[in-house]
């Protein structure tokens, strides 16, 4: 059997350690001034060239000296200091995030307010008091820190609310005038006054203050305030639908202007739109507004416009709005779960909060009459859990509505439990989600996906373009598509689509005064008794019991004796487990676990998945001579074995079981089994991959067979397919098998097409194995967590198991020497904490692979402290799945679609907008401004009491948002900068002298087609990855003196030498100019003008070897003022570069001469604005002969600097008309692009390119070079530059200009000019 040593003996087979398949794969290296790159090409094919490549041609000498005065300057840079950050310094921080208690405010006076009218008010005393009894009842008050309730200060409540308002409420405290009091409140919608309510209203916020004063003071962990009258509703200058002053929106400023707080999440699950708290923030991009409420198309209170889908914020803070508008009754759990996995959860991860508050209304539960939904009570303990760890496990719930008063009570015990650390009970049988919820967050998407990089995932389409097949695309009225089922999945995948649908139904009329009594639903006294009926069977059978023991662990030093003797540095060596169970020791985790007794396996429990040919083989190495086993292990993939093998592999698989059996057996609620070797890739009958027994699959055999479990759960995280494990239960139902690993098109270990997406399992267990194949390295935290919310989680709800073993190999671990992923310890502790809500919270993890022992040993560290309950560190922001994983996201969901209904939300949205505007009916400040603010209309509402915009197709907007979420982590203001402000429409005016560079360092010059742009940071000629020394045939020609110092330099493409001055050129798109200063210490260096030109219908002319057509510039004298357009033209003179290089044509007197003519022609043309004035002056003439403050027209700063053109000290580039890897260009994201976008890496925004085929952003080679090294690692040829709209192909190492690249460009020229770039590419 071949060790890892000597892989090469078995190559056909393949190897753990070489983790390629030979042959899949070539690479071509570029070696360039240092810099190596590659360039992956698939087997059995050429590399793609530029056709104008010439293998025997020369660099140029002008881009070799542009490039060594760059590295000059470069190098001369004072060095900056660099802080490298410990990859592992957020785990070990997390060494002191210990839990907390969990705080309780709530204040027993607050039943005093009530409706002295109307004893039959839904909004009731009972509603307190019941919550209350049902807490105590369950013993969780007890186990709760009180905090001590207070009555808010004016001065809180005037920071969102009114002068006037708060005067009127103070007004009624102590009055005792029942019609005075019923008469106000019929002033206002669903409000009743009561002599206390004043009082109450004030500790109601009062409290919420104190909670989240206690929870960021880092008093406790996280809290609930059961409160009352609520408060999301209550507005600046309004009482509203029960509530009087609004605590969650005055905590949440609290929180911001003096907790410390710069990001806060509010979570507003009431059945009711918190239409005040939405106002409150709508233009605050530190507070993310999400609220899920029942709408049904404005017709359900409070009938709102701006409680749909489109309301998403303005100013700074358009894009963290969300509202998830519920257009019909009955929702289930299913359905709100649906939106938490693919809305709520990507959005908040990549926000980043630093404090999660909740809006905790319980009206959408089963039983309020109100919301007329069906939320089980369980179903909030599972939403809450999955906000528990953002924010550092900041989240403080806030009781808002709720009018059943047994499922409220229930709902909101249950959350306080959750709070405290117990497990979320087991969720009824989920229903699939219906097809109006699948409606309302593919609209959610639609309206987010310009601000948000996390909803990516869904196709485009566009509206213009007819469906290639009418039969299989009839959209239906809802905006959604048929599809013919006798399609193949191919088929499908192109035209499943969805069109977003805006209407109103309902009215916005407000009446002279309200129903003050008898206003609201009341139950058929037999539907309520059906509904209390089945509320009491849910709350019977919710099981709320948990173990003594919140997590085992099991750990034997004796597994440590398998160990490799010839090869002591086999990645798997036995210091593994012993670091991890240090590193628990470090934490200070071991006492807090319950510690198990290890154990060996017995030969029956082997039996359950190996064959006996398999254990007696293994068993016979316990005699054998390292000679001996050094043969056999020959026979078997990437395995070596040792006379200690067969214990130390019985000790695992016994050890596993151990956990097992204490956590079944209700001994302990979650376990960790720190065991060696590990055990995934052994099959039924041979050790493979080091594994020598399938440890956890025996595992998951024992629970099924011996425990008698219907559904386990064995989700498997290591790099590598778990081959084995997959075999052992591809036709099993009772076991999901669930993996995430890197595939690589087949060449990654195992290398078993076994392992791709498309391996769904057989017979009775087809659809119950689940592949998320990577197809490349590098994977990151937001790759696995992207899988997690869109595939893991809805996959395993619907699955609903019963135990979750978890297949835990950390060689995805950022520093493994054999995954080369980049995993966080602290994301696999996220992913733990996710599948901990399933089960019951029976969780439990079992060592796999993973070969960094630092790495491994912080991460299952963190993995046991997210069982424990405690806070995690928080995930780094602006969090995006790289391109390759959102394919790979997509074809599983496309495979798996037909197996699980949770998996429906994969329709392809529409590129144009087709939203109408949004603009609130009413509004607070602005961000940043207190004074107040005149409400107005609704645009195009009119007197139609119903608006409604069935398929209202409008063109893309040309604004660009002031910013969108994903600029804004950290700080929600950022400085100005002269780089970010939008530039004016028309270009600034040239101020040029012979003794400076021809632009000052201080101007940025533009008009609608000519852009000059200087910046503090030398910008050299070169593109990202520097031009390799071969291209230069189809970059620059050259002429030069004997001894090569006098050079003439010009870029090659024309038409032909006898057309006249006007005619277009049609193989030209732009000039680009690089000014060399004379003063070397101008700190510039070199600035690039980029000058757009008109294309004419002709045909790109065909160039040979040896006649090269070489362009001089002719420009309409129009002045570049700020009235005036620039456009560009050529002529060319046909000559050879061989003539050229021998000096029988001088390009000195013929560029002379055409410049001359140039002007002559301008001159005597009718209108022209050199037509002398009166004085016999040019009127537009400036430049070093113009009159100062006079703008220069191109042809006058070409005459002036043509000595530094002839001398090489100024060059021209111009780009390719085409290159073949066109192809490659995708669609712009529907968000645009934002040229304030930072580098995904380093975050700089000084000089970013932005990739043509995946389009994220990158830097440039002379600030750290990250886009190079994205070329490198993903093949994508083109980029675009964001400084001046240059796109550069890695493979043709050229700049090339094409129509198929306007698409971007005009993005990028909107992001930074505010309007279209003219389009340059003929008709």
């Amino acid at each position: 059997m071949p060790t890892a040593l000597q892989m090469s003996t078995k190559a056909n087979k393949g190897s753990k350690r070489d983790e390629t398949v030979s042959g899949a794969a070539m690479r071509r290296t570029t070696k360039k001034a240092g810099l190596s790159s590659e360039v992956s090409v698939p087997s059995g094919s050429t590399l793609r060239r530029s056709p104008r490549f010439n293998e025997k041609a020369r660099p140029s000498a002008v881009i070799i000296a542009a490039k060594k005065n760059a590295r000059l300057r470069q190098t001369n840079k004072k060095q900056l200091d660099v802080v490298v950050r410990d990859i592992y310094q957020t785990a070990r921080e997390a060494k002191d995030m210990i839990r907390k208690e969990t705080g309780i405010i709530y204040d027993p006076h607050m039943v005093k307010h009530q409706c002295l009218w109307d004893p039959n008010y839904p909004e009731c005393p009972d509603r307190f008091s019941k919550v209350l009894e049902r807490c105590e009842a369950l013993g969780l008050l007890s186990r709760c820190t009180k905090i001590n309730p207070r009555e808010a200060t004016e001065a809180e409540i005037l920071t969102k609310h009114s002068p006037q308002l708060l005067e009127i409420l103070k007004a009624t405290e102590g009055v005792h005038d029942e019609d005075y009091l019923e008469k106000l409140s019929s002033n206002y919608d669903s409000i009743y006054v009561h002599p206390d309510t004043y009082q109450q209203s004030l500790i109601a916020v009062g409290s919420a203050i104190e909670l989240v004063n206690a929870v960021c003071g880092k008093k406790i962990q996280n809290g609930m305030a059961i409160i009352r009258p609520p408060g999301h509703h209550a507005m600046k200058n309004e009482f509203c639908g029960y509530c009087f002053f609004n605590n969650v929106a005055l905590a949440a400023n609290h929180a911001l202007e003096q907790g410390g707080i710069s990001r806060i999440l509010i979570v507003d699950w009431d059945v009711h739109h918190g239409q005040a708290t939405q106002q409150m923030f709508y233009e605050d991009p530190r507070v993310v507004y999400f609220s899920i409420h029942r709408y049904e198309h404005g017709t359900f209170w409070p009938n709102l416009c701006e409680s749909d889908y489109h309301y998403v914020g303005e100013g700074r803070g358009k894009g963290y709005n969300f509202n998830i508008p519920l257009n019909q009754t009955k929702m289930s759990d299913a359905d709100y779960l649906a939106v938490f996995q693919q809305v709520l959860l990507p959005m908040a991860v990549e926000f980043g909060p630093d404090l999660v508050i909740v809006s905790a209304g319980y009206d959408s539960a089963l039983g309020d009459e109100k919301g007329e939904m069906e939320v089980t009570p369980t179903c909030y303990a599972h939403m809450l859990s999955s906000l528990l760890q953002l924010a550092n496990g900041k989240v403080v719930v806030v009781l808002e509505g709720g009018y059943c008063l047994k499922s409220l009570a229930e709902g909101a015990a249950l959350t306080l439990r959750c709070l405290l650390g117990d497990p979320c009970p087991y969720l009824p049988k989920l229903p699939p989600p219906c097809d109006s919820i699948q409606d309302t967050i593919l609209n959610v998407i639609y309206a987010h996906r310009e601000y948000w990089q996390c909803f990516q995932f869904q196709d485009t389409y566009n509206l213009k373009s007819e469906p290639q097949d009418p039969v299989l695309c009839s959209v239906k009225s809802d905006g959604t598509v048929d599809a013919d089922e006798t399609k193949d999945d191919e088929e499908l995948d192109t035209v499943a689509r969805h069109l977003p649908v805006v209407k109103y139904l309902g009215s916005e009329e407000k009446p002279e005064s309200y129903l003050t009594r008898d206003c609201y639903p009341i139950q058929d006294k037999e539907f309520q008794k059906e509904l209390d009926a089945r509320l009491n069977i849910l709350i019977t059978n919710t099981k709320l019991t948990f173990a003594p023991n919140k997590v085992c662990l099991v750990y034997d030093e004796r597994m440590m004796k398998h160990k490799n003797a010839p090869e002591p540095s086999h990645p798997e060596k036995p210091e593994r487990i012993s670091t991890i169970y240090f590193r628990h020791e470090e934490y200070g985790l071991l006492e807090r676990c319950h510690r198990l007794k290890a154990r060996s396996v017995t030969q029956e429990e082997l039996l359950l998945l190996h064959s006996k040919q398999h254990i007696d083989q293994i068993v016979g190495t316990k005699n054998m001579k390292f000679r001996d086993l050094h043969k056999m292990q020959e026979n078997f993939r990437s395995v070596y074995l040792h006379p200690d093998t067969y214990d130390s592999a019985c000790l695992a698989a016994g050890s596993l079981l151990q956990v097992v059996d204490s956590v079944l057996n209700g001994e302990s609620q979650s376990g960790i089994a720190i065991v060696r070797p590990p055990g995934h890739h052994a099959e039924e009958d041979e050790p493979c991959g080091f594994c020598v027994f399938n440890t956890v699959s025996i595992a998951a055999k024992y629970a099924v067979e011996v425990h008698r479990l219907k559904r386990v759960l064995l989700v498997d995280w290591d790099v590598h397919h778990g081959n084995g494990s997959q075999h052992t239960f591809e036709s099993d139902p009772r076991v999901l098998y669930l993996s995430l690993h890197r595939y690589d098109n087949g060449s990654f270990f195992p290398g078993s097409p076994d392992a791709n997406y498309t391996v769904v399992g057989s017979g009775a267990g087809a659809g119950f194995n689940v592949n998320i194949p990577w197809n490349k390295h590098g994977m990151t935290d937001a790759d696995y967590i992207a899988a997690f919310h869109r595939i893991v989680l809805p996959i395993c709800y619907e699955f609903a198991p019963e135990l979750v073993l978890i297949s835990a190999g950390f060689d995805a671990a950022v520093g493994d020497p054999l995954g080369g992923c980049k995993v966080t310890p602290e994301a696999y502790g996220h992913l733990t904490h996710w599948l901990s809500a399933l089960a019951n919270g029976r969780v439990i993890l079992s060592l796999e692979g993973g070969y960094n022992v630092t790495s491994i040993s912080y991460a299952m560290t963190l993995c046991t402290k997210a069982l424990l309950g405690d806070p995690l560190p928080m995930l780094q922001p602006r969090l995006a799945p790289c391109p390759s994983a959102v394919t790979t996201i997509k074809n599983v969901i496309r495979v798996h679609s037909k197996y699980w209904s949770n998996l429906k939300f994969d329709l392809a949205l529409p590129k144009e907008n087709v939203l109408p505007d949004a603009e609130l009916s009413q509004k607070t400040e602005p961000f940043g401004n207190t004074n107040d603010m005149e409400s107005f209309k609704i645009k195009g509402e009119g007197n139609d009491s119903s608006y409604v915009n069935a398929n209202v197709i409008t063109e893309i907007s040309n604004n660009v948002p002031f910013q969108s979420p994903t600029e804004l982590k950290g700080s929600y203001m950022l400085p100005a900068s002269p780089t970010n402000e939008v530039m004016p429409n028309s270009m600034a005016k040239l101020n040029l002298d012979e003794s400076s560079s021809p632009v000052k360092s201080d101007e940025v010059l533009h008009s609608s087609q000519c852009l000059v742009s200087m910046k503090e940071q030398t910008k050299s000629l070169e593109s990202p990855m520097e031009l390799s020394e071969d291209s230069s045939n189809f970059m620059v020609s050259s002429v030069s003196s004997l001894e090569g110092e006098n050079q003439v330099w010009s870029q090659i493409s024309s038409t032909s030498a006898s057309e006249s001055l006007e005619m277009i050129t049609d193989n030209v798109s732009s000039f680009e100019f690089t000014t060399k200063a004379e003063n070397e210490d101008n700190p510039l260096g070199s600035s690039l003008v980029s000058l757009p030109v008109q294309e004419s219908k002709a045909n790109i002319p065909k160039v040979s070897e040896t006649d090269i057509n070489f362009p001089t510039l002719y420009s309409n004298p129009r002045n570049i003022d700020a009235n005036s357009n620039l456009q560009i033209r050529t002529n060319t003179f046909k000559t050879s570069p061989k003539l050229v290089a021998e000096g029988q044509v001088n390009l000195t007197s013929q560029a002379d001469e055409l410049i001359r003519k140039t002007a002559d022609r301008e001159e005597n043309r009718p209108g022209s604005s050199r037509e002398p004035d009166a004085g016999g002056s040019s009127v537009g003439g400036s430049g070093a002969s113009g009159s100062p403050g006079q703008p220069q027209n191109l042809v006058d700063y070409l005459s002036d600097n043509l000595q530094l053109l002839l001398t090489g000290q100024m060059h021209a580039v111009i780009p390719l008309p085409s290159c073949p890897h066109l192809d490659a260009v995708r669609e712009v994201p529907a968000r645009g692009l934002d040229v304030q976008s930072p580098c995904m890496e380093c975050g700089s925004v000084i000089e970013n390119w932005v990739c043509l085929v995946c389009y994220t952003v990158h830097c440039g080679r002379y600030i750290n070079g990250h886009m190079i090294e994205h070329g490198i690692e993903t093949t994508h040829p083109l980029t675009l530059s964001f400084s001046d709209l240059s796109v550069w192909c890695y493979v043709c190492e050229a700049y090339v200009d094409n129509e198929a690249f306007y698409q971007a460009k005009n993005a990028v020229h909107r992001s930074k000019f505010g309007e279209d770039m003219p389009y340059a590419y003929g008709d």
